[in-house]
């Protein structure tokens, strides 16, 4: 690549999907600031997989892995109705929603969402759970790596973007909807 080419790029902040970082509303900030725990919950459970997997007191771990994941769920729920139920509809009236950015954000919520709720309904049945112990962590661990990345994407693309096609009074009627979630 010639070097006036590379410089042309530098200075296209489009060049490779990026903008200038925005400065979120409240609605978006409040999204953006539930992350965290999140991911501190989600950081906790990998841990415990990763020991259930080297084989390291996997009774213990095991059984402390069912509760990290109910908690994180029960954390979860509320976070992914105030996307799925506000946050989304309200972006789809300019973009759509069957496809593209949307489209993207609710497959990664129903994958990881499957993934919970496939690992709770194996641990509630007792069906050969012993046997199964690895297996029914690495739901977990493919959950955790589908919402750290799906976690960054919205922090880095998806509300950058709502912010700029949102007008005042719909990021009002946000903030306003998705409090109203418990």
């Amino acid at each position: 690549m010639k070097l006036i080419e590379v410089e042309m790029m530098s200075g296209c902040m489009s060049g490779f999907g990026g903008m200038p970082p925005a400065v979120l509303s409240e609605g978006l900030k409040q999204l953006k600031s539930e992350h965290p725990p999140l991911l501190e919950q989600l950081e906790g459970m990998f841990v415990l997989t990763q020991q259930i997997m080297q084989e390291i007191d996997v009774e213990n771990h095991f059984s402390e892995l069912i509760i990290k994941v109910k908690e994180f769920k029960n954390a979860l729920d509320p976070h992914s109705e105030r996307e799925e139920g506000v946050l989304f509809p309200m972006m789809g009236v300019y973009i759509g929603t069957t496809s593209g950015p949307i489209a993207v954000m609710e497959y990664e919520h129903d994958q990881a969402k499957e993934k919970i709720a496939a690992f709770l309904s194996r641990v509630e049945s007792g069906h050969s759970v012993n046997d199964e112990k690895k297996k029914l962590a690495e739901l977990i661990q493919n959950a955790y790596f589908i919402l750290t990345e799906h976690f960054a994407k919205e922090e880095n693309v998806l509300f950058p973007m709502a912010e700029r096609m949102l007008t005042d009074n719909e990021k009002k009627e946000l903030l306003q909807r998705i409090q109203e979630i418990k």
